[in-house]
């Protein structure tokens, strides 16, 4: 919608502030005059959508289980024919308290941890607003709390959507029937995975 936007290539969105802020590069004026502008607002049913155009689609992979280390490892090591971008969180079956944030573009993976789940916060520590409370409770599950994973996935049409599912349903812990998750059944699985932080094998 800007055709005249400023383009900036960045590494890791490092990018000084005042590229980006205060920088009254958008006349709307001028920019709404603009022949590619007037393409799209008025010529809209002539536009090619870029899921068409390029044969994009996605999909979301969900899962409650928690997945057993060295086999994510071994499915993020291997290749994912048509995949462009996969992003979303995880846990593994040995860190139940870590949040495990994947990215990936193009042949780079990166696995990290961004924060713990809630399950594992006293409720007393909770922010303190109703309408987040029921956010987070509305993704509750009995057995794992807030634990889940939800990765997407981003691709052409060489994407196989069917065995990225297999491949990753198969890397779950079997289904133990618990009540309450326990995470001593899984301290003795190898995790090859860097340390994230102190104490990750606790209860939960």
């Amino acid at each position: 919608m800007n055709a005249d936007a400023d383009i900036i290539e960045t590494d890791q969105g490092v990018v000084p502030c005042a590229r980006i802020l205060d920088t009254h590069r958008f006349d709307y004026d001028r920019a709404h005059k603009h022949p590619l502008w007037y393409k799209e607002l008025f010529e809209f049913h002539n536009h090619v959508p870029e899921t068409e155009e390029y044969g994009i689609h996605t999909f979301v992979w969900r899962a409650r289980r928690p997945l057993v280390p060295e086999r994510f490892k071994a499915f993020i090591d291997s290749s994912w024919p048509g995949v462009i971008r996969a992003k979303g969180h995880f846990w593994l079956a040995t860190r139940p308290h870590w949040v495990g944030e994947l990215g990936q573009a193009g042949a780079l993976v990166r696995t990290q941890a961004t924060g713990r789940w809630w399950v594992t916060i006293p409720r007393g520590q909770w922010p303190d607003s109703d309408e987040w409370r029921d956010m987070i409770l509305s993704k509750w599950d009995p057995v794992y709390g807030d634990r889940r994973q939800e990765i997407v996935f981003i691709g052409t049409a060489e994407m196989d959507e069917a065995a990225l599912r297999a491949a990753l349903d198969a890397c779950l812990v079997p289904d133990l029937n618990m009540e309450r998750f326990d995470p001593l059944p899984f301290a003795h699985l190898p995790d090859p995975f860097p340390v994230w932080g102190q104490g990750e094998m606790v209860d939960a």
